[in-house]
């Protein structure tokens, strides 16, 4: 038996989001139904819909920026009961056996590999679908517990954008006596502002204008520089322990090393359109790294919820009706918005 329910879906690679109503499981043993009160809009929700990493399966519901009210337990839930707030971040499932998925890195799981929330397929054969949809069922290990203190609404981004910038961060030690950079101030890196501003970090912003500094001041940043100002690059060179770059597009990688003092790191977190092309010289000469990360586990993205409670670090939002989210995604698309787009799943 299943449970339909109501959803916005993307049925072809160029056709706006749609209405429409899809199948939930039962509740199986192990699992957790909620309703879904918000969704946030990532920018890779527009990505996989229009087909630019792969065709996926239409008709599409996606969304993996997840917050809501528990309805329902398997008989075998212990953890959750009806009433609690919870949340759904970028994955559902995983092999669960695996080395990295015991070490709490299912993000990286070694045997099926991660089960994305949406356009993906689980493990009983399914095309797993988001969360721009009115309920969702999610097995326990893969469901968030979310704090009183934090708003359903402000809760959805976090469980993508809030991990995506947490874990780097807490992975390389951002703290008291460090340096570190955000390239973007977009719905990813006013995260990474409020998140390093909260764990000690001296944190600057480097945008390519100097149009959102006054909000880049505002949400925690101690410096703000524009890239498109070739001073800038002479100004901060050697200067950051980290800098994480939460733009897609290509940079000029060697101008962005020669910011790190030696040992430096610069992690990716936008998924660029064509490859990066490293220069020996700027890497070698600082014994500089350059990494990537993506999202965190399960284990650590509980950690980050609750460090936000702890530090009352919320996302900026905009939240908006179900029936606007194509008008949404195009603004997403010209940088229109301040930070992040939420829909009120009450309205679908």
């Amino acid at each position: 038996m299943t449970t339909t329910v109501s959803a916005y879906a993307a049925t072809s690679a160029t056709d706006p989001l749609a209405k429409t109503t899809i199948e939930r499981r039962d509740v199986g043993p192990h699992d957790v139904a909620f309703d879904i009160k918000f969704a946030g809009i990532c920018h890779s929700d527009i990505h996989t819909a229009k087909a630019e990493w792969g065709t996926p399966s239409y008709p599409l519901v996606v969304g993996h920026e997840i917050a809501g009210v528990v309805t329902e337990v398997g008989s075998e839930v212990t953890k959750y009961k009806v009433g609690d707030h919870v949340g759904v971040g970028c994955m559902v499932n995983s092999c669960q056996n695996c080395e990295n998925c015991a070490a709490g890195l299912e993000q990286y799981c070694l045997g099926t590999g991660m089960i994305g929330t949406y356009g993906a397929t689980d493990r009983d054969g399914t095309i797993t679908q988001g969360g721009y949809s009115q309920a969702i069922v999610v097995d326990e290990k893969f469901v968030l517990r979310i704090p009183d203190s934090i708003p359903l609404d402000k809760a959805a981004p976090l469980l993508c954008a809030g991990i995506t910038l947490f874990s780097p961060l807490k992975h390389w030690n951002a703290g008291p006596g460090k340096e570190v950079a955000i390239v973007g101030l977009g719905g990813l890196g006013h995260m990474g502002v409020k998140l390093a501003h909260a764990m000690g970090a001296k944190v600057t912003v480097l945008s390519q204008s100097l149009k959102k500094m006054e909000d880049g001041l505002r949400l925690g940043a101690d410096e703000y520089y524009a890239t498109s100002d070739p001073d800038t690059f002479s100004k901060l060179a050697g200067k950051f322990d980290l800098i994480l770059n939460t733009v897609s597009a290509n940079l000029d990688l060697g101008q962005y090393l020669s910011l790190l003092k030696i040992d430096g790191t610069l992690v990716e977190l936008g998924a660029p359109e064509h490859p990066l092309e490293v220069p020996f010289f700027p890497l070698a000469g600082g014994r500089r790294s350059i990494s990537g990360s993506m999202i965190g586990g399960i284990p650590e993205t509980q950690e980050m919820l609750d460090f936000c409670a702890e530090h009352g670090v919320t996302p900026e939002i905009e939240v908006i009706e179900a029936s606007y989210v194509n008008e949404a995604w195009d603004r997403v698309l010209s940088s229109d918005v301040r930070y992040r787009f939420v829909i009120d799943t009450a309205t679908i």
